[in-house]
């Protein structure tokens, strides 16, 4: 019987190594399972290879975003902060949460970014941050949108949790603003099976998230003169539990870790895969039917960008029954489920909101998807999603 065709969005990428490595740990004389030094191992491996001074391992990339903007309300800081329309929930609620008022943005077309006009546009004295997404593994950066964001003196946060390793100018993406954050939930570019990082060469920062990862801990600021300089400022409070920070529990574990720092060594290499598959499958598709213009350049993409041309839910429908009849998974939407304007969660907080000032997350909102690129993923298979997708319209 000839097998049938099927594509899933994810594969597991935890491997044999990976689990053998943990079991190896498992094995030793009273394991530590907590987070101990191979937390502290896998932070100092990603930050030397991703260009930083600092990483905070957590439980996950949410985990990450709200940790950052909890690090900015700390600081004193309040008001604005610009966000893409396209992005993941967890970026827009921990600036909520945090007590920030969220200004959104459309979406350029060619990096699924934050529309760099539009940013500019709403700067204005109230303005704290962009906070950025690097969507599907593409850079959203200009060299014109960083000048003008230190000019005026916007911070830049930077959500790459869809994006480890993507380059701009031959930089890494993470490393141009003040905080960046990445996940490493499963089928990412690497996976602790729940995972993130908040990055930073800010010390103060460092100090910061470290603590309030662990319920605002003195203990866990990471400094031994810091905490020494806290214990003694406290004088009537047990050394041990000093709560600097309202904190949380965001820490991660050895388990997680040790994952982490296996993935890690082969990264790169995957990554050079999924680009050179991106490359391929965007040369295969019919630029008649599907939208092929993305900037690739210092791309490592994430999943398949997969936008119509044309704006018609009769021929949105068969097009995704015929996905559906070869066992193609997708999302449609594309990254966080499309534009976010839309979702119920928002709309207490955004009001008479112009939706057709979002012309083109709109579009990719009801005529974008995303579907599967893993490194394991062939050529002959890529070769046949792409005959079965432009055949379809």
């Amino acid at each position: 019987m000839k097998k049938k065709f099927n594509h899933p969005l994810m594969e597991n990428n935890i491997t044999k190594s990976d689990l053998d490595n943990v079991i190896s740990h498992l094995k030793t004389k009273n394991p530590i399972l907590t987070a101990g030094k191979n937390v502290k191992k896998f932070e100092e491996e990603w930050s030397k290879w991703l260009g930083v001074k600092y990483s905070v391992f957590v439980n996950s990339g949410s985990s990450a975003n709200f940790l950052t903007m909890a690090c900015l309300k700390e600081m004193g800081l309040k008001g604005e902060i610009i966000l893409p329309s396209l992005t993941w929930i967890s970026d827009v609620v921990s600036v909520i949460k945090n007590g920030f008022k969220p200004i959104f943005v459309d979406i350029d077309m060619k990096n699924l970014g934050a529309d760099e006009n539009q940013v500019l546009s709403k700067i204005n004295k109230n303005t704290v941050a962009l906070f950025i997404t690097h969507a599907q593994g593409f850079n959203g950066l200009s060299k014109n949108l960083i000048n003008k964001l230190k000019k005026n003196k916007i911070l830049l946060i930077e959500d790459v949790c869809e994006s480890h390793g993507a380059k701009f100018q031959n930089k890494k993406l993470g490393t141009f603003g003040l905080i960046s954050n990445f996940s490493f939930y499963y089928a990412h570019h690497i996976s602790t099976i729940e995972g993130g990082m908040v990055c930073t060469n800010n010390k103060k920062i460092y100090h910061m998230a470290r603590s309030m990862r662990a319920h605002g801990m003195a203990r866990e600021i990471g400094s031994q003169v810091e905490e020494k300089r806290i214990i003694k400022k406290y004088p009537k409070l047990s050394p041990k539990f000093i709560f600097c920070y309202p904190g949380f529990n965001f820490r991660n574990n050895e388990i997680g870790a040790i994952i982490g720092l296996n993935q890690l060594k082969r990264l790169d290499a995957n990554n050079i895969k999924r680009s050179k598959n991106l490359e391929f499958f965007l040369n295969l598709l019919d630029g008649k039917k599907f939208y092929k213009d993305f900037l690739l350049a210092g791309n490592s993409n994430y999943a398949f960008p997969l936008v119509l041309k044309n704006k018609s839910l009769k021929n949105r429908s068969s097009f995704e029954k015929k996905m559906k009849s070869f066992n193609i998974e997708f999302r449609r939407g594309n990254a966080g489920g499309g534009n976010q304007l839309r979702q119920p969660y928002l709309q207490k907080y955004i009001k008479n909101l112009n939706l057709k000032k979002f012309k083109n997350v709109e579009h990719v909102h009801f005529y974008g998807y995303y579907i599967g690129n893993y490194p394991s993923l062939t050529s002959s298979k890529i070769i046949k999603i792409c005959k079965i997708l432009n055949s379809t319209l």
